[in-house]
């Protein structure tokens, strides 16, 4: 029996990798907490209390953070425009920190010098989570079983992991039929690993159909309407999960995507990200039409640095904290409605209108001079033709 070592708040899924090392914790001598973070998954919370607990757990946490999710890492990201290598909107990378915080937050309420997660060694997760962890409570230690010799050389594959499972009695979601890994959230669902890491094989996604929907964006949603049937979302949580229902059927926001990992290597995922899509085109249409064009460059170079950050774990890092207020000033006159369409997966701008416009419609027209001298044109020509 081994010596007892203390308490350990792991984050526990409840699927596969996070039973196992939740028994095998034990295994080694800890006292184990299990947290389990609802941000939006399809998953019975309930079922998954009583089996951290038949695990062997000696508490377990299972803590809706959905709303935060939403306003606090969502809503920062829709008005960065945040994309990581130009096409992931960041679900997962948004998530981490998030469920990071409350984890620490446990912790500290348990008196527990631990924390523990069930991240591979090869992934980025590892350091989303540790970063958040360190930088909230520099005094935690981080109990990361896929890092152990101990641990990854006695479980080399899932093949391993799954006959612990099964000498323990252990349920698990994985089956041969399903050999990948699956991470859902509010944001989106990811597809991993198994037989996804071979880069020719296909995935064959969900079939495409039609619908309408119209957020309005005023520094962050505010209100979508669908122009349809006439239902209306207004609170943050409520909005988000009404476009992923009505984007999702519609197979909006399906990507399929070779990434470089911040450890170095490079991998495929699948992503699906329904509602994250449809706000980002909604948002990036009103800042367009209402955010000064120089202001504009300066803050598309500071969305790409937010997303890298987010994206490699640097959410409490101090530049990403200057920059996530940086973005925000932007936004101030960024206010107005959008009105869409999707269709076949496709997100379409019909039109847009803000009581902060810089579009002049006098001024663009063809038909009518305004307040500008055509002849002064010529001046601005031939003084960039100087080169």
């Amino acid at each position: 029996m081994a010596q007892p070592k203390g308490t350990v708040v792991l984050a526990y899924s409840g699927g596969l990798d996070t039973s196992c090392i939740l028994v095998w914790l034990k295994e080694q001598g800890y006292d184990v907490v299990a947290y389990l973070a609802n941000i939006g998954q399809k998953e019975d919370f309930e079922a998954a209390r009583k089996k951290a607990l038949a695990l062997g757990a000696k508490k377990i946490y299972v803590e809706d953070i959905s709303r935060e999710f939403v306003e606090e890492f969502i809503w920062p990201a829709v008005q960065a425009n945040a994309l990581y290598e130009d096409r992931y909107l960041l679900g997962t990378a948004l998530a981490r920190p998030c469920i990071a915080r409350k984890l620490v937050e446990i912790a500290q309420r348990e008196g527990a010098q631990y924390v523990a997660h069930g991240a591979t060694g090869k992934g980025n997760d590892q350091v989303r989570f540790e970063l958040t962890c360190y930088a909230l409570c520099p005094k935690i230690k981080v109990v990361a079983p896929w890092r152990l010799p101990e641990f990854y050389q006695r479980f080399p594959g899932r093949r391993e992991l799954m006959d612990y499972a099964k000498k323990h009695g252990i349920p698990v979601p994985v089956t041969p039929q399903t050999p990948w890994s699956m991470d859902e959230n509010l944001m989106h669902i990811s597809y991993e690993a198994g037989i996804l890491e071979n880069p020719k094989v296909i995935d064959h996604g969900r079939p495409a159909s039609v619908a309408g929907t119209g957020p309005r964006a005023s520094r962050v949603p505010v209100k979508v309407t669908n122009a349809g049937d006439g239902a209306t979302r207004c609170s943050a949580l409520e909005l988000f999960v009404y476009l992923n229902d009505i984007a999702g059927k519609h197979g909006v926001g399906r990507i399929d995507i070779v990434e470089n990992r911040f450890v170095g290597m490079k991998s495929r995922g699948i992503y699906e990200t329904p509602a994250g899509t449809i706000l980002y085109h909604a948002h990036l249409d009103i800042e367009a039409f209402t955010m000064d064009r120089e202001v504009r460059k300066i803050k598309q170079g500071l969305a790409l640095k937010f997303s890298e950050l987010v994206y490699n774990g640097f959410w409490h890092s101090p530049e990403c904290e200057f920059l996530r207020q940086c973005i925000g000033r932007s936004q101030e006159a960024v206010v107005g409605t959008v009105r869409l369409s999707v269709f076949k997966g496709q997100v379409y701008i019909l039109g847009r209108e803000s009581p902060r416009s810089l579009y002049n419609e006098e001024l663009v027209s063809m038909n009518v001079q305004g307040d500008y001298e055509p002849a002064d044109a010529t001046g601005f020509i031939n003084i960039n033709s100087l080169r």
